[in-house]
């Protein structure tokens, strides 16, 4: 989507899933009360999809709920990309085939993850992907104090309990390796593919790699309407409506802006697990969840822009 940005802050706002390349446009009407409207908006249809998307678990499981995810991230990015699949070189498939399959592991591995460690835990975990991508991008001495907070936010969470869900851990720690190599692919994809057709053309593949689980689901395990309705929700929600908005957002903020607010969706993840899901999280999961959310702020705020 993205050429590689020259500073910590674009890298993060290019890091959203479901960012599109629409340059932003810096200046007072950037500050503008619709676009914080659309960013608020954008975070809590994300995560408020991704809780609704859990309900469905008991019946469907993770990796249904991840298949009907992709096909209505596929709909929705097929229908606005456009992509000419017959005029794609070999050149350009290989880094939209790796997308495809990244697109699709990100998100079984934090649905995975959300399952056995609640929503906050999870999406907090996955935010150190774009976060390592963000710090990685610079070499000054506040970012490496930055990795230190966040290190130590992470050593909080996965500290040895009784309760600690290590597989869960890991499945987070999976969703954060995915999205900074979404990133990165994002980019190459970018720089050989015009527009928005390399992602529309991944999300397709990956919804079609999914086919075979809505099949079997279908077949063997008929879900009920609640569930599959839920699924339903949790793709547009945390797919179709975000992308659209950020669509919006990208065209009223500075890229410096949008990758501050970024930093708060680990702490709206959270919210969102305590009111929907009744996922409560003790001091010291609250204080992790802010030592990373605290690192990816100081970063942005000190950056040069």
């Amino acid at each position: 989507m993205h050429a590689a940005p020259d500073s910590a802050p674009a890298a993060v706002a290019s890091s959203h899933p479901q960012t599109a390349s629409v340059p932003s446009a810096p200046g007072p009407g950037g500050r503008s009360l619709a676009g914080v409207a659309t960013m608020v908006g954008s975070g809590l249809s994300n995560q408020i999809g991704a809780a609704t998307g859990s309900l469905a678990f008991p019946v469907l499981g993770p990796v249904g709920v991840v298949a009907v995810r992709q096909y209505v991230a596929a709909i929705v990015l097929l229908a606005i990309g456009r992509p000419r699949l017959r005029d794609f070189t070999w050149r350009q498939w290989r880094p939209v085939i790796l997308l495809a399959v990244v697109f699709g592991t990100m998100n079984l591995s934090l649905y995975s993850a959300i399952e056995r460690i609640g929503l906050g835990l999870a999406v907090t975990l996955e935010f150190l992907g774009p976060l390592a991508i963000a710090l990685a991008a610079t070499r000054r001495r506040v970012d490496l104090c930055c990795a230190v907070i966040a290190a130590a936010g992470v050593v909080t969470l996965m500290r040895p309990q009784p309760s600690t869900d290590y597989l869960g851990m890991g499945l987070g720690l999976l969703a954060a390796v995915c999205w900074a190599s979404y990133i990165l692919l994002n980019r190459t994809v970018g720089s050989r593919v015009p527009g928005a057709q390399g992602t529309a053309a991944a999300a397709g593949l990956s919804a079609l790699m999914f086919l075979p689980v809505g099949l079997v689901l279908v077949l063997r395990y008929p879900p009920t309407a609640e569930a599959v309705g839920c699924a339903v929700a949790a793709g547009i929600l945390a797919s179709a409506v975000p992308y659209l908005a950020d669509l919006l957002t990208l065209r009223r903020v500075p890229a410096q802006a949008f990758g501050l607010f970024m930093s708060i969706h680990p702490v709206l993840a959270a919210l969102v697990g305590w009111i929907v899901l009744g996922q409560n999280l003790g001091w010291t999961e609250w204080a992790a969840v802010g030592a990373i959310v605290t690192a990816n702020t100081l970063s942005i705020l000190t950056s040069r822009t």
